[in-house]
Formats: structure tokens, C-alpha cells, sequence
């Protein structure tokens, strides 16, 4: 990818989460990025294509993301990995991706619950290894409680307080 498209990208991406998709036009984001509109159609060919590269680029990330905890044979470690992601997960540079990412979730052609099935099939696992009595419950509870704390990370922009972990930590016996 050149230079170009990935400031193209990076000025989509933040407007997009800044703004919203349907408030930004191709032209702001050719005048933000300091580059000609028809570059953006040639590279990307619309607005949609700009963003369905950024959702392709979230698919990457949640793989790459979910890597180390779908090859982990305790179940302790599976749930306390789960609990610290959200602790952990996100880096300053990477908020607006994110940002972006969630607000994607209320829209019916970019939600794709399928991204997370993995990670709640291995959660699943842990809770049975473990004993639970509602392994798909428990799986899907926890998932919601991680999810609920990166909203609130990502829309306050404030870090998480240690308390949050160190009570899931607890509650789960870790």
C-alpha cells in the first residue's frame, strides 16, 4: 500500500469515527488527506470501499488478536486473557480504529457476530473444562462484560480502573 492510500485510510478512519459514515463525503476526506478525489476512487473506487477496507482490516487485527488465546490448553489462562483484553488491548494509536469498529456493530451489513464466534466457542470450552453449570452462558456473560468495558474505554477515553479487573479476576476464581 503506498504512502498516499494509507493517509487516504487513516483520514477515512478518523472521520468515519469522528463524524460518522454517512456525514463524510469522499471530497472531505481527499481535502483532509491532501490528496485528489479521484485518487480515492481509483484506489478504493467509493466511500463504501474505504470503509470496507477498514472493516477487512479489523478482521486482521481480531484474528491476530484472538491468536495466542485460541491456542491455550488452560482454561484459567483462556478466561484471565479474556478478563485482561480490555485492560491491555488497546493502545493510544489505535482508538479510533476501534472507535469505528464498535460503532459498526448497529449496522446490519457490517455486524458480523461470526468475528467473535471463536472466541466465544473457546470461552465455552473453558467453562465446561471448568465445571460451570451454563458453559454458553457464562461465555456469552463474560464476552458482553469485556465488550461493555472497551465501549467505555474507547467513548470516555479514560483507562480502566484496576478494580473492574481485579474483580472479574475474583469472580472467576483467578
Amino acid at each position: 500500500m503506498t504512502n498516499k492510500q494509507e493517509k487516504i485510510l487513516e483520514t477515512a478512519l478518523d472521520l468515519f469515527a469522528n463524524e460518522g459514515y454517512n456525514a463524510v463525503s469522499t471530497s472531505k476526506i481527499a481535502k483532509q488527506a491532501g490528496v485528489s478525489e479521484g485518487l480515492i476512487f481509483r484506489h478504493f473506487k467509493n466511500k463504501k470501499g474505504l470503509l470496507d477496507a477498514l472493516v477487512k482490516e479489523a478482521e486482521v487485527r481480531i484474528s491476530v488478536l484472538l491468536e495466542p488465546l485460541l491456542s491455550l490448553s488452560d482454561p484459567k489462562e483462556v478466561i484471565r486473557l479474556v478478563i485482561n483484553m480490555p485492560f491491555e488491548g488497546i493502545s493510544a494509536s489505535e482508538v479510533q480504529f476501534w472507535k469505528l469498529q464498535f460503532k459498526l456493530k448497529w449496522e446490519a451489513e457490517y455486524n458480523k457476530p461470526e468475528k467473535m464466534k471463536p472466541l466465544l466457542d473457546k470461552l465455552t470450552w473453558a467453562f465446561q473444562e471448568l465445571g460451570y453449570a451454563a458453559p454458553e452462558q457464562e461465555a456469552y456473560l463474560l464476552s458482553q462484560m469485556t465488550d461493555t468495558l472497551v465501549v467505555s474505554r474507547l467513548r470516555d477515553g479514560v483507562e480502566l480502573q484496576e478494580s473492574y479487573k481485579e474483580f472479574l479476576l475474583s469472580k472467576y476464581g483467578l
